[in-house]
């Protein structure tokens, strides 16, 4: 008897290796890291911070080419209007229009807040990609509260430009579709969290309609991003993404 207990936890383990090598992590990285994306893509969303002293609400439209091209300007409120962010390859210029100046950002300030938001430069123009510049494993797949989910790990590789000491993507079993993103700094603490939510179909795709950022250093302020349209797979020329289309 016990031996054939034995033998079936073999064939049970062995099941579940099995089942669950089926998942290919750099695959599921990848379609979060572009759930916003595709050959190429434009949007218009609303990005709302909160903060303890001040709110405020930005319109913003935004381009993408690929994985290396992203343009975002503002077009709400009049006095932040026009100005925008490039991104090409591991560069990022912003354009102030009130200067009517073009100013590179340096890598260093990557890490920064865009417009006073708590997503960085990088969150918004996407430089960094975990497949790139993290080493990572699934480590749990099941039932949490009561949703059917993949958790992935992934720590910096030793040269990777990013400021995380690591961070845990969950997306939905079934789809992959992210559900949450949890940031921990180089002490392995509990820096943010990015909440992915209001599932629904938008340019025929199936993406999370609302991100919402929370600093955990920052009790009750946050940063949300809700996407008004986008629409993928468009024709759009490298020339768009240009130092003299960012000025324009």
């Amino acid at each position: 008897m016990k031996k054939l207990l034995g033998i079936l936890v073999l064939v049970l383990l062995s099941s579940s290796s099995a089942f669950a090598s089926n998942l290919n992590p750099e695959k599921i990285l990848n379609s979060v890291d572009d759930i916003y994306r595709s050959n190429a893509s434009y949007g218009v969303l609303n990005l709302s911070v909160t903060t303890t002293n001040w709110q405020r609400t930005l319109t913003l439209e935004q381009w993408s080419k690929g994985k290396d091209k992203h343009l975002i300007r503002v077009l709400k409120p009049k006095k932040e209007k026009d100005l925008t962010t490039l991104r090409v390859d591991n560069n990022v210029w912003n354009y102030m229009p009130k200067v009517k100046r073009v100013v590179k950002i340096p890598s260093s300030m990557m890490a920064s807040s865009w417009m006073g938001s708590h997503f960085t430069n990088d969150d918004l123009v996407k430089q960094s990609r975990m497949v790139k510049d993290y080493t990572f494993s699934i480590t749990y797949e099941g039932k949490r509260e009561g949703k059917n989910i993949v958790e992935i790990s992934c720590f910096p590789k030793k040269d990777a430009a990013v400021v995380w000491g690591k961070v845990e993507v969950i997306v939905y079993r079934d789809d992959f579709i992210p559900l949450r993103i949890i940031y921990y700094d180089e002490d392995l603490q509990l820096s943010r969290t990015l909440d992915f939510t209001n599932i629904q179909m938008m340019g025929d795709k199936m993406i999370p309609t609302q991100m919402t950022m929370i600093p955990v250093d920052e009790p009750g302020e946050s940063t949300a991003i809700q996407w008004k349209k986008i629409q993928f797979d468009l024709t759009i020329s490298d020339d768009f993404f240009s130092l003299r289309k960012l000025q324009q």
